[in-house]
Parts: C-alpha cells; structure tokens; sequence
C-alpha cells in the first residue's frame, strides 16, 4: 500500500514501504511557470530531511527542491534531463524528481496529507 504526503515546501513523496517516489506539486509547478531545467542530488548521495537536493528552473525563477525526509537517493527521473516541462505536465506522476530510500520513516509523521496541504494552499 501506498501512502502520499506533502510538504510545507510544495515536495510530494508517495511512499510505498521503505521507498519514496519525490516531486514538486501541481501548486509548485503552477507558480514557477514554464519549467525549463531541472537537476537533482546523485544517486547513492545521504541527504537529511529538508536538505537542499536540486533545483527547479522556470522561465521566472529558479527554486530549491528540498527533501521531505532523509535517506538516500537511488534514482533520479532521466525523463527531465531531455523533457523538464514533463514536470509542467504531469507534476504529480510522469513529472517525479527523485526516489529515495528512507532511514527514518517517523519523519513522515511532520508532514500534511492531501486535506491538510490543500488547507494550507489555501492560506497562501
């Protein structure tokens, strides 16, 4: 079973066991704009919760990708080497950034589930 959760930082991480699949959210990808590059930290590389793991390039701004929880990092989506604007397309499935094996899964618990990140959205 999988379980999707969402971070303050508009990051996604469907998790499914000891696995994360990671991206940034339709609300994300809706304020950058048209993406035009995106990079993310190696595969193999230890990151910590809130890390900064990459970047997100627009035809406005470039934005931090930060990790929603700490593990390590064992594929990054080579889609968006070739096709970044796959993030603008399809955030929340073809558009993923990263997936990560989690060392602390109580670190999901600080983060929103779908309710609870469209509350906040809706405060910004």
């Amino acid at each position: 079973m999988s379980t999707l959760y969402f971070s303050e930082e508009h990051e996604w991480i469907l998790v499914e066991g000891d696995s994360g699949t990671v991206g940034i959210t339709d609300y994300a990808q809706e304020q950058l704009g048209d993406i035009v590059f995106v990079e993310v930290s190696k595969v193999g590389e230890e990151v910590a919760k809130d890390d900064d793991v990459g970047v997100v390039e627009s035809v406005k701004a470039a934005s931090d990708i930060y990790c929603p929880v700490s593990g390590t990092i064992t594929e990054a989506n080579d889609v968006l080497d070739g096709a970044p604007e796959t993030v603008n397309a399809d955030p929340m499935a073809e558009g993923w950034m990263f997936k990560i094996t989690l060392s602390d899964a109580g670190e999901l618990d600080g983060l929103m589930d779908r309710d609870a990140y469209k509350t906040f959205c809706a405060t910004l």
